[in-house]
């Protein structure tokens, strides 16, 4: 890390990095928005921040070099303070000073892109046989690494300043009419070795590319689905009486390992996790070693799945960390003279790219149980499994190098008493991948259903929902922070049947937009298969209401769509579902995430929501 911010500007990724952080740092101050993405002016920029703010410059380069390390560095771990008061110290010397405001005055439209123009369409007249090239030359090149994206999935704007750009440098293309496309080359965590030596097709041809896309795209996506829903449910919403500002729920649980059940928490801004019994009273915590995403609560012990930097990066700084638990299924608490925990997490694992979930599974039946990891990471990422060595160690196996796996669900859908995996892959190459597990460690792939790459994948599950004995896949997308973030009428619930032979057919859907997550249930206690689903980028402005949606079924996949107004005082990310008092039926917990971007603006204060909801079952018990 020190030898990246001690470096000259002799990259343009850099300098980029450098540059917004610094404006944006200094212009925070203010609470003034940054003009990169509004104002076209270079000079303007210049103008604006150096004359109207009557700042120290010291004081804004200090929070710039702050802003810089925190999002790039764990700098507790990875630099001690004295080595960074020094790197401080020597950043507000007057060559640096200097060296900013060279290369503002005399580079700053080459090295960064103007959110107006940088991206925009190549000028000149194409004809209709040009047009059909580009069209061709995106489905041989883009159909290399997933499907061909249909125009029709975005509008011309989020093709133009978006998705276009931020796929030149895979084509080898990292400039086009004078303007730098964004790009992870200068990324020591991906190495040289990732993009193309030189570009894969010359300007000409990218230039129809982006015609092609910039003439067949909408100008903006049209909507005709119905929303209509009831409000009548079958749910009480509770919440916790002890609240705390801006809850960050990266994690919730109906952990049914213990009895009575209990309910665990944990909130990756303050890297706690906490416990709550059954009546939603705060019963104990503990500090993590970092945001957790997932746990596993073991006999006399609890596996945490620590994310690491959970903004998209592909630095090894996610880990499994493992926690000694006493009688209680729980951390020893804390010692209130000294402010310390008696025992802390251990690492198991290290130097993993953002790991989303953790299972704990026999994979080569030697009576040992291994660990099955998702890192999801950005560009680089891996399904992995760790093989129990009987001994204390742990040897790791790679499944599939690639990045994106986000759920894995272990059946042996075959029968042959070996855990098979179903994966969901949701970056690029986005589909639900079956691992055929051939016994000894080793795995068959196959393909079970691909999806487009700006479908933003989010979740699936198993269960059979006509009842022949086969699993049906039901499958959430919505994810929405990437590079076309506009509300996308293909986002929500999706249900494929399985013919018996893991051939699966789209026989349902229901549009929520930014839909994250959809678990099916008997809840009403009929004997089908009920959904409930959220939304962590709803139309919060004209629809806030399906932030959450409960799906009743009717029969024959006619669901009858019902929302909790309650809801609406949370963002939710995640969701579990349980039984928390016992009573037979289940219950749905979710998760308040309540920052982060959004693309439609709310009249809810989510940042002073609950840290969760329970929606208790009061419908009828299955029989």
């Amino acid at each position: 890390m020190a030898s990246i911010l001690r470096g000259k500007f002799s990259d343009r990724f850099l300098a980029k990095q450098l540059i917004k952080l610094f404006f944006d740092s200094y212009l925070s101050l203010y609470n003034i928005d940054s003009p990169f993405c509004s104002i076209n002016s270079s000079f303007y920029l210049i103008l604006r921040s150096t004359t109207f703010l009557k700042i120290s410059f010291n004081e804004c380069l200090l929070r710039f070099v702050r802003s810089f390390v925190d999002s790039h560095f764990d700098v507790t771990k990875r630099v001690a303070n004295k080595e960074f008061n020094q790197m401080i110290f020597a950043y507000r010397n007057t060559t640096f000073k200097y060296s900013i405001f060279i290369i503002l005055i005399t580079g700053l439209n080459n090295y960064f892109i103007s959110c107006e123009s940088s991206n925009s369409a190549p000028s000149g007249n194409y004809t209709k046989a040009d047009l059909e090239e580009g069209k061709s030359l995106a489905q041989k090149y883009c159909q290399s690494c997933h499907l061909f994206p249909e125009a029709s999935l975005a509008d011309k704007h989020s093709w133009e300043t978006g998705i276009l750009p931020n796929m030149g440098p895979r084509l080898g293309i990292f400039s086009f009419n004078g303007k730098n496309y964004p790009s992870s080359r200068f990324d020591p965590n991906i190495g040289k070795s990732f993009y193309p030596d030189g570009p894969v097709l010359n300007q000409d041809e990218w230039s129809k590319i982006i015609a092609y896309y910039s003439q067949a795209a909408p100008d903006s996506l049209s909507d005709t689905a119905s929303r209509e829903r009831d409000s009548i449910s079958i749910f009480q919403v509770e919440s916790p009486k002890n609240r705390y500002r801006n809850p960050v729920s990266t994690y919730v649980h109906i952990d049914t390992t213990v009895s009575p059940a209990r309910i665990l928490v944990a909130d990756g801004q303050l890297k706690f996790v906490y416990s709550y019994n059954n009546k939603l009273q705060l019963m104990d915590s503990f500090k993590a070693g970092g945001t957790i995403v997932d746990i596993i609560p073991e006999k006399n012990k609890m596996v945490l799945c620590n994310i690491g930097v959970i903004n998209p990066n592909d630095g090894r700084s996610g880990n499994i960390e493992e926690i000694p638990t006493s009688k209680t299924g729980f951390p020893v608490s804390y010692d209130p003279k000294h402010s310390k925990p008696e025992v802390q997490p251990s690492h198991l694992f290290d130097s993993l790219r953002r790991p989303v979930q953790i299972q704990s599974v026999d994979l080569n039946a030697d009576g040992e149980n291994d660990y099955l990891i998702c890192e999801f990471g950005n560009l680089l990422g891996a399904l992995s499994w760790l093989q129990n060595n009987g001994d204390g160690t742990f040897t790791r196996h790679v499944i599939r190098y690639v990045p994106g796996a986000i759920h894995a669900v272990v059946k042996d859908y075959n029968h042959d008493g070996l855990p098979d995996i179903w994966v969901l892959f949701a970056q690029g190459d986005e589909g639900i991948v079956l691992f055929t597990n051939l016994g000894n460690g080793t795995f068959e792939e196959r393909q079970i259903l691909r999806f487009p790459a700006i479908y933003g994948s989010t979740y699936f599950e198993l269960d059979d929902f006509n009842g022949d004995g086969y699993p049906d896949i039901l499958y959430s997308c919505g994810d929405n922070a990437d590079y076309s973030r506009i509300l996308k009428p293909y986002h929500g619930v999706y249900i494929f049947l399985n013919d018996g032979k893991q051939h699966f057919t789209q026989s349902y859907f229901y549009p929520i937009h930014g839909c994250y997550k959809a678990m099916a249930r008997d809840f009403d206690g009929d004997g089908d298969l009920d959904i409930a689903a959220i939304s962590f980028f709803a139309d919060y402005s004209f629809d806030p209401e399906e932030g959450f949606v409960y799906l009743e079924n009717k029969g024959n996949l006619n669901f009858k769509a019902i929302t909790v107004p309650e809801t609406k005082t949370g963002r939710w990310l995640t969701m579990d579902v349980g039984d928390v008092n016992g009573d037979g039926k289940p219950d749905i917990l979710l998760g308040n995430f309540s920052v982060g971007p959004t693309i439609i603006k709310t009249n809810f204060d989510w940042k002073n929501g609950p840290p969760f909801l329970l929606l208790k079952n009061t419908g009828k018990k299955k029989n």
